[in-house]
């Protein structure tokens, strides 16, 4: 089976979902976008078009959840294979809110492929996230070792990942590659695209941004006391860039092998909150003020890949580092002091 020319992606105007849309037409992917806006905006898709050159693709506004205005797209366009990034993602609030995490995660996924099932489509690319590993321990974690979700978002995205087991062990006819990341970061080189959430912002690198630019006094550091090398957690943070490449080559090998495989998409790198707030210090090129606050319930203390899998299965690897985030992830604060230009062209909306 030759690898999909025509592919939806589901959250296409988020974060990744807006890098990947453009990596995917760079490299000659026709593309078909859903997204319900709820937390990103029809914006970016003017900016993905001035990067790509094109966009030639249909971009329709709705919730995964509605399933029959998923099956008007399904059966208006010939789609090869999808690329399901839609879904709430923040671990804090899922604490606060878990049933609609597990509507919106959970009942997107089902609704998803129940629709593509309808429609002859069974080839996907899962976003998934390395918050299913919990508390695994320090050290490079396998996609073998053992699943531990402490937030309720990282238990629905394990909850989609036996989904599609179970799918993919009862109906051979589908491939399903799921790629677990390793907090991805940064922005696109040209500044036109990067992380703008609507709420304010819970990751670190877009806080820091927002230090630096002058919206907030000082960044937040939740918990200086955990059992690494300067008492904050570490992470893998991946750029963007690195990471969307990750799913092109996933659809380039869809066709290698049927069933559901998982692969960690990371640098193999951990780096400290404390780590990043320097490296974040030397790309704004002054100091960022910061303060210690109690750590928040669901946080462990190391997360890094082992992405080795990857690696030997598809030849991708990260090739960018933490000063390449920070260093992009300022550039698009730096053009976009409010995030997207409210100006910018709405894209038509599809019935």
């Amino acid at each position: 089976m030759s690898a999909p020319s025509t592919v939806l992606v589901t959250g296409g105007a988020g974060f990744i979902g807006s890098h990947t849309c453009v990596n995917l037409l760079d490299h000659g992917y026709e593309l078909i976008v859903v997204d319900d806006y709820s937390n990103s905006t029809p914006q970016v898709f003017s900016r993905v078009e001035r990067i790509a050159g094109r966009f030639a693709g249909a971009v329709y506004e709705l919730d995964i959840r509605d399933r029959h205005a998923l099956s008007a797209v399904f059966a208006r366009h010939t789609v090869d294979a999808v690329v399901h990034l839609a879904a709430a993602k923040s671990a804090s609030r899922s604490m606060m809110t878990p049933v609609e995490y597990y509507d919106a995660n959970v009942g997107g996924t089902t609704a998803l492929l129940q629709t593509m099932h309808e429609h002859g489509v069974h080839r996907l690319i899962f976003s998934s996230t390395s918050s299913v590993y919990g508390h695994a321990g320090p050290g490079p974690l396998g996609e073998a070792t053992p699943t531990h979700p402490t937030s309720p978002y990282a238990a629905t995205k394990s909850a989609c990942e036996q989904i599609l087991t179970d799918v993919c062990r009862r109906r051979p006819e589908y491939t399903v590659l799921c790629l677990r990341y390793f907090n991805p970061a940064g922005a696109h080189p040209s500044g036109l695209l990067g992380e703008d959430p609507r709420a304010a912002p819970e990751n670190l690198i877009p806080s820091l941004a927002q230090v630096a630019i002058g919206h907030r006094d000082r960044l937040q550091v939740f918990g200086t006391d955990y059992p690494t090398r300067d008492g904050t957690t570490v992470r893998d943070y991946t750029h963007v860039m690195d990471t969307v490449e990750a799913h092109r080559f996933a659809l380039d090998h869809l066709a290698d092998a049927p069933g559901m495989h998982v692969f960690n998409v990371g640098t193999g790198r951990g780096s400290s909150v404390l780590d990043v707030v320097t490296a974040f210090s030397r790309a704004c090129g002054h100091p960022i003020p910061v303060e210690a606050a109690p750590g928040r319930p669901g946080d462990v203390a190391e997360v890094v890949a082992d992405a080795t899998r990857a690696a030997r299965a598809w030849g991708w690897r990260a090739t960018r580092n933490l000063d390449d985030i920070c260093r992009d992830a300022w550039r698009f604060q730096q053009l976009n002091p409010r995030g997207y230009d409210s100006s910018s062209r709405r894209p038509e909306k599809k019935n």
